[in-house]
C-alpha cells in the first residue's frame, strides 16, 4: 500500500491523472457523456480521492455546458467513482491492502497460502464495462427523470473553458504516452519466455520459467510504483509541473502525509489478527460457523449472495473498506476456506457488497463533500436528496454485479492470475 501510493502520488502531484481524466471526459461526444463519466469514475479509483475531488464537480460543469442538468453529471460520476469502487482495468492502491488482510486471515487455516494484489483482477476488468453500462442506463432511465435538461441554466463561456487542457498539459500527455509505451515494451520483453529475445524473461520464475508464480506478478506493486513515478515525471517535464528532483519528492511526500489514519488502522488491524491467531478464536469461530453453514446445505450462489448482502449492510454503518475487511476477513476467509472456497473468491464477494452501498452510506468519508458539491446546484439538497438520487444505482449495481458473480462461479472462471475459486487449489490453471 505504501509503496504503491508513493508512485501514484508522483503521477497525481504532477497533474497526470487529473489531465487524463479531463481529456477522457472532455473528448466525449454529447451522446456518450454519461457512459464516459461513469467509466472515468471507475478508472479514477486507481488514485483514490481524485475522483471525488476532481471528477464529480467537473462532471457537473460539463453536463451544464452541454445543456443538461449538472446534478445528472454528478450522479453519473459519483456512481462510477464510489459505486464502482471494486471495478477497474488497473490495479489500485486498495488491492495490496485487501489482499494483505485476506492473506493474514487465510494463514489461520493454511500458513503457506498467498493472496496476491492481482487476485481479483480478471473479475475487476470484466466488471468495468458492466458498471459502465448499468450506470449509463440508471442515469438516463431513472435519475434524468428527476433532473430534466430544461431545469438547468446556462454557464458563462469562461466557466466552460476552465476545464480545458492547456497546450502545456497536452505536451505533458504526449511525453507521458511515450513513457508508457517504453514501459509497456520493457514489461513485455521481461515477461517473454527466455530465449525468444536477448535477455528476455528475467521477470519469469528463474527455475520453471512460469509466469503465474513469478516476480512479474508478485512484484506488481513495485511495477505500479515504477510506472507512476516514470509517467508522472515524464508528464511533469512536458507540462512544466516537475522542474527538479524536489518536485518529485514533494509529490511522494504529499501522498504519504495523508496516511496517518491508515497507519493507525493497520496497527490495530495487525493486533486484531494476531490475537485471533494466538487465541485460535478466529479458527474456532470459522470451524463452528463452517459447520453451521454446511448443516444448512446452502448451494454456493445463495451462500455468497447472503455474504454480499451482509457486506453491503455493514457498509452502511462502517464506511472504510479496509477497516471492515480487517474485522470480517479473520472470520469469513477461514470459514469459507473450510467450506472449500478460496480466499480470493470470498474477497471479491466482499468487494461487491462493499462497493454498491458506498453511494448511499452517510459514513462514507467523502459523502459530506458530495453533498457540498450538490448544494451548489440544488441549494436545498441534503443527505436525503443524495440518498434518494443514488439509491437506484445501488439496487441495480447490486443485482447486476451479483448476477455477474453467479455467472463467474457457474463457469468456474479464475478471478485473477493464478486464483481459483476452490480451496485447496486443484492443480495448475
Amino acid at each position: 500500500m505504501l509503496v504503491a501510493l508513493i508512485g501514484i502520488g508522483v503521477a497525481e502531484h504532477s497533474g497526470l491523472i487529473g489531465a487524463v481524466l479531463r481529456l477522457l471526459v472532455l473528448s466525449a461526444p454529447r451522446s456518450l457523456l454519461t457512459p464516459i463519466l461513469v467509466f472515468a469514475g471507475v478508472l479514477s479509483n486507481v488514485a483514490s480521492e481524485i475522483g471525488y475531488v476532481l471528477l464529480v464537480p467537473l462532471a457537473a460543469l460539463i453536463f451544464q455546458a452541454a445543456g443538461r442538468h449538472p446534478v445528472l453529471g454528478m450522479a453519473a460520476a459519483f456512481a462510477g467513482v464510489s459505486g464502482g469502487y471494486s471495478a477497474n482495468l488497473l490495479i489500485g492502491t486498495i488491492d495490496p491492502l485487501l489482499s494483505g488482510l485476506s492473506q493474514e486471515a487465510a494463514h489461520l487455516v493454511d500458513p503457506t497460502y498467498t493472496v496476491t494484489p492481482v487476485a481479483n483482477w480478471y473479475f475487476m476488468m470484466a466488471s468495468t464495462p458492466l458498471i459502465t453500462l448499468l450506470g449509463w442506463w440508471v442515469t438516463e432511465r431513472f435519475v434524468a427523470v428527476r433532473f430534466p435538461d430544461n431545469a438547468c441554466g446556462t454557464v458563462e463561456p469562461a466557466d466552460t473553458a476552465s476545464p480545458r487542457l492547456t497546450p502545456a498539459e497536452r505536451r505533458g500527455l504526449r511525453f507521458a504516452l511515450v513513457a508508457t509505451l517504453v514501459f509497456v515494451l520493457v514489461l513485455v520483453w521481461a515477461a517473454l519466455p527466455a530465449g525468444t529475445a536477448p535477455g528476455a524473461g528475467f521477470l519469469r520464475d528463474a527455475a520453471t520459467g512460469d509466469l503465474l508464480k513469478s516476480p512479474f506478478l508478485s512484484g506488481v506493486v513495485a511495477i505500479l510504483f515504477a510506472y507512476g513515478v516514470l509517467a508522472g515525471i515524464a508528464y511533469g517535464i512536458g507540462a512544466g509541473t516537475v522542474r527538479n528532483d524536489a518536485d518529485v519528492i514533494q509529490g511522494m511526500s504529499r501522498s504519504m502525509s495523508t496516511l496517518g489514519g491508515y497507519l493507525v488502522l493497520v496497527f490495530f488491524a495487525a493486533q486484531f489478527v494476531a490475537v485471533f491467531n494466538w487465541t485460535r478464536l478466529g479458527l474456532l469461530i470459522a470451524v463452528e460457523g463452517a459447520a453451521a453453514l454446511k448443516a444448512l446445505g446452502l448451494p454456493t450462489f445463495p451462500l455468497f449472495v447472503a455474504f454480499i448482502g451482509l457486506s453491503a449492510a455493514v457498509n452502511l454503518f462502517m464506511g472504510s473498506a479496509s477497516a471492515k475487511w480487517a474485522l470480517m476477513a479473520p472470520v469469513f476467509v477461514p470459514m469459507f476456506m473450510l467450506l472449500g472456497y478460496a480466499p480470493e473468491l470470498t474477497q471479491v464477494a466482499y468487494r461487491i457488497g462493499d462497493s454498491v452501498t458506498n453511494i448511499v452510506s452517510p459514513t462514507m468519508s467523502y459523502f459530506a463533500l458530495i453533498i457540498a458539491f450538490l448544494q451548489r446546484h440544488e441549494p436545498k439538497a441534503g443527505v436525503g436528496t443524495l440518498v434518494v438520487t443514488m439509491l437506484p444505482y445501488t439496487v441495480v449495481f447490486l443485482v447486476g454485479w451479483t448476477a455477474l458473480f453467479g455467472l463467474w462461479v457457474w463457469l468456474d472462471l479464475p478471478i485473477g492470475p493464478g486464483a481459483r475459486l476452490v480451496y485447496p487449489p486443484l492443480g495448475p490453471l
